[in-house]
């Protein structure tokens, strides 16, 4: 091949590889996910939360918990405390939700029967949150930079017009911190939130559905009140959890300084 043949050869091999790249992203999902990203949902909250657990037998256990959310900035203060029953009491759970995608979130464990304070590390936020089927890394804000999104269609869910949108990691990385190698997200027009998900897992082809079955108008602030997310290989249900949420207060005023390890520690 000549030099010049070869020349224009590589440049539009460049041109290809460059428009696949950029082509992987829908402008119109984008789009749809910012507005996700930037729904208002409230600020200073605090509430009650029941978590419910069912094993594959209809096994059920029942933890209650108290729940803090605080705005600072962009990024977002997460103090959970576990009421009942007394195997989990005085367990507190605190996070750091950076909005800069480029920053790993801070997660802390506080674990009463052994009076420490655990670091969750990026590499185990893929991991069950308190034998749940949520992971840490559920408990925090996706960052929609590190995904490229499809419109696949529009359906409806309880009645309600959504956009179907296909997410898909953009790198290892956010696979690993997640455990999900795509997700397929319901989201509904009117309110633009994601009330349906199913996540595929990195791992024992597992999937994870996850169903906000109940969603209501608080204080102007849309809040799903009732979330499913249950586990499942192939049609067999390995596992479930129901977050209930109760008692949702905004506005309460609520100092940054709260949200510390020290008060994780300390308990309420």
């Amino acid at each position: 091949m000549r030099p010049i043949n070869l020349l224009l050869f590589l440049i539009c091999l460049v041109l290809v590889c460059t428009c696949t790249a950029f082509g992987k992203d829908d402008p119109r999902a984008r789009k749809i996910m910012e507005r996700v990203d930037d729904r208002d949902d409230g600020d200073n909250e605090i509430s009650e939360m029941k978590m419910i657990l069912i094993d594959k037998h209809g096994k059920k256990r029942i933890r209650e918990m108290r729940n803090f959310v605080k705005d600072k900035g962009d990024d977002i203060l997460k103090l959970m405390f576990f009421l009942s029953p007394a195997d989990v009491r005085d367990t507190g759970f605190l996070t750091y939700d950076y909005d800069d995608y480029q920053r790993d979130d801070d997660q802390w464990l506080y674990l009463p029967a052994l009076r420490k304070s655990k670091r969750i590390a990026s590499t185990d936020k893929s991991g069950s949150f308190m034998g749940t089927d949520f992971s840490y890394a559920d408990m925090t804000k996706p960052e929609i930079e590190n995904y490229d999104y499809t419109l696949l269609k529009e359906s409806k869910v309880r009645d309600k017009p959504v956009w179907v949108i296909k997410a898909v990691p953009r790198t290892q990385d956010v696979i690993d911190e997640y455990g999900y190698i795509r997700s397929v997200l319901f989201v509904q027009k009117d309110i633009d939130m994601v009330v349906r998900a199913v996540h595929w897992l990195d791992e024992g082809n597992k999937v994870k559905y996850m169903d906000m079955e109940v969603i209501e108008n608080i204080e102007g602030i849309w809040v799903g009140t009732r979330n499913k997310m249950t586990t499942k290989r192939g049609k067999l249900m390995l596992h479930k959890t129901i977050f209930i949420k109760e008692k949702v207060r905004f506005n309460q005023g609520l100092d940054e300084t709260f949200f510390s390890i020290r008060q994780m520690e300390k308990g309420i």
